[in-house]
């Protein structure tokens, strides 16, 4: 019975993240988000490699982006921590655009506490994660056929307008 239950909390998550987004896109962001994880680990491990304090702070913060980039995006790499596949099915049930303001925030807090060659690189994996969920919150492209077809209706109406002021002065 309990894998039942499972399985009915499970249905409403997919919804939020259907919002337009391709599987191969989704799964792009989740290879990216995996890949920035790993990046901003082993750059967060050279940064506290140091005497300078704030550097060493930028190490720890991204030591700990990587840690919930991993929970959010691969629970499965988590499976030693019990709140793993909760923590993942929350994230999933977000919209796109705040997954992506939380990874380009979370992203630009260690640049901001120092600014290196290391922590720009390290986290410029984490930070294009955002960056691809932004850009599925801004949903697809229109095709050429409708825009088209709008610019048309458009200048219609505006030859429309044209001609009846040119009435209404003549």
């Amino acid at each position: 019975m309990s894998g039942s239950g499972a399985a009915g909390a499970a249905a409403p998550a997919p919804p939020a993240q259907d919002e337009g987004m391709t599987w191969w896109y989704r799964w792009l962001c989740r290879l990216a988000g995996v890949l920035g994880a790993v990046s901003c680990a082993v750059s967060g491990l050279f940064n506290c490699v140091t005497i300078h304090p704030l550097n060493i702070a930028a190490g720890v913060w991204m030591l700990m982006n990587a840690f919930i980039l991993l929970l959010c995006e691969a629970p499965f790499c988590c499976q030693f921590v019990e709140f793993a596949n909760t923590v993942a099915e929350k994230v999933d049930r977000l919209r796109s655009w705040q997954k992506a303001v939380f990874y380009c925030g979370m992203a630009i807090v260690p640049i901001i506490m120092s600014l290196t060659l290391t922590t720009l690189l390290g986290n410029a994996i984490a930070f294009a994660t955002g960056v691809l969920y932004g850009l599925s919150a801004l949903g697809k492209k229109g095709d050429a056929i409708s825009y088209a077809r709008i610019q048309q209706q458009r200048q219609q109406a505006d030859e429309e307008r044209l001609a009846e002021t040119l009435e209404g002065e003549l």
